[in-house]
C-alpha cells in the first residue's frame, strides 16, 4: 500500500499524507536522500536498497519520508511509483540547495544530496535524517577551493544527521576542522573515532560521543533549548568485520587518485570517478559495504527518531 500525497503549495512542497499524519501526532519521521538512489548505487540495486531502508525504517517504529523532486513538485515521502521513477528514470539530476528554485521553477526532476534533503526537511518540520556519508573539503581543495555545500548548509540547518562520517576519498581532517568552524556539532555513537565511511575508524577522534539514542534525544532537546540553528552529526561507524579491507582500501584510493591525476579529473567530477574507480577495483565490495551503510544509519535514525519523539510528548 502506498502513501498518497497531499499538496500543501502548489509547485512547492508535497507531503506524503502518513508522513503529515505522524508529523501532527508528534510521531517519529526519518527523512532519507533521493541522490543515493538515482546516482549512489547501480540498478536494480538501488531500488531494492531504497525499499529495503523504507522497510527498516517502519519495523523501528518510525515513518520514512524519502525526499525528491518529480513534475516540479518536492516531495517529502514517496509512492512506490514515484521510488521507482526516482531509480530508474534518466533525467533525474543531483540537485543541492542552490539548484532547487530553478528546478522547481522548469518543472523538472531532481534527486536530493544532504544539503538540499536536510532543508526540505528542515521546511517540513523533520528532525532527523539518514544518509552514507556527507560530503566535505576534497583533497587539494587549497589550490581548488573545492567544498561541499552539505557543510555550509549544515552550519544553518537544525537537522539530527544520522552518518558514517565522511567519504573517506575526502580530506577527513579538513572537513572537521570545517565542521568545527561552521558551530556543526559532531557526536559519535558509541565511539570516540570519527568513521572513515568504507573504514569503522578514519584516524581521527571525535570529542564528544553517545552512548545511545535515548542520549542522542536528550542532546537534541538541550539543543532545542539553547536555540542551536547548526546541525548535529552522529557519527556512526560500520563495526570493523563489515568495513572494506583497509589495506585494499588504501591501495585502491591511491591508484584512483593517481588515475584522476593523469586524466585531469578535477573539482566536482573527482567524487564519482573515485567511487567508480572503488567499485570496479574491490570487485563490488566497495558497493556492498555503502549498502551496510545506508542500511545501518536508517535503523540508527529511526531509533534516535522514536526517542525525540517520546521525549517531546512526554
Amino acid at each position: 500500500m502506498t502513501p498518497a500525497a497531499t499538496a500543501l503549495a502548489p509547485g512547492s512542497l508535497t507531503i506524503a499524507d502518513d508522513v503529515q499524519e505522524a508529523l501532527t501526532e508528534g510521531r517519529a519521521v526519518v527523512a532519507l536522500e533521493s541522490t543515493i538512489i538515482s546516482h549512489g548505487l547501480p540498478r536494480p540495486e538501488n531500488l531494492r536498497v531504497a525499499a529495503e531502508v523504507e522497510d527498516i525504517v517502519r519495523s523501528r517504529g518510525a515513518v520514512p519520508a524519502t525526499i525528491a523532486i518529480l513534475d516540479g513538485q518536492v516531495h517529502v515521502g514517496l509512492s512506490e511509483d514515484l521510488l521507482e521513477q526516482v531509480a530508474n528514470r534518466d533525467d533525474v539530476i543531483k540537485v543541492s540547495v542552490r539548484d532547487l528554485a530553478a528546478i522547481v521553477a522548469r518543472g523538472g526532476h531532481g534527486a536530493t544530496t544532504v544539503a538540499a534533503t536536510s532543508h526540505i526537511a528542515m521546511l517540513a518540520g523533520l528532525r532527523v535524517f539518514a544518509t552514507g556519508g556527507l560530503g566535505g573539503v576534497h583533497r587539494q581543495a587549497r589550490d581548488s577551493w573545492d567544498e561541499s555545500a552539505d557543510l555550509t548548509t549544515l552550519a544553518v540547518t537544525p537537522m539530527t544527521v544520522v552518518c558514517s562520517g565522511v567519504k573517506s576519498i575526502l580530506d577527513v581532517g579538513a572537513t572537521l576542522e570545517r565542521l568545527e568552524t561552521l558551530n556543526v556539532g559532531v557526536l559519535g555513537y558509541a565511539t570516540d573515532s570519527f568513521p572513515g565511511f568504507y573504514l569503522t575508524d578514519s584516524g581521527f577522534s571525535v570529542n564528544w560521543s553517545a552512548r545511545d539514542e535515548d542520549e542522542v534525544a536528550r542532546i537534541m532537546s538541550v539543543r532545542d533549548a539553547l536555540k542551536i540553528a547548526s546541525a548535529l552529526v552522529v557519527a556512526n561507524p560500520l563495526p570493523a568485520a563489515e568495513q572494506l579491507d583497509p589495506d585494499l582500501h588504501d591501495q585502491v584510493l591511491e591508484e584512483g587518485l593517481r588515475l584522476a591525476g593523469a586524466r585531469n579529473v578535477v573539482g566536482k567530477d573527482v567524487t564519482p570517478f573515485l567511487l567508480d574507480h572503488f567499485h570496479r577495483a574491490t570487485h563490488g565490495a566497495s558497493l556492498l559495504v555503502n549498502e551496510r551503510i545506508i542500511v545501518r544509519n536508517a535503523e540508527l535514525a529511526a531509533r534516535i527518531a522514536v526517542a525525540d519523539a517520546a521525549s517531546r510528548t512526554a
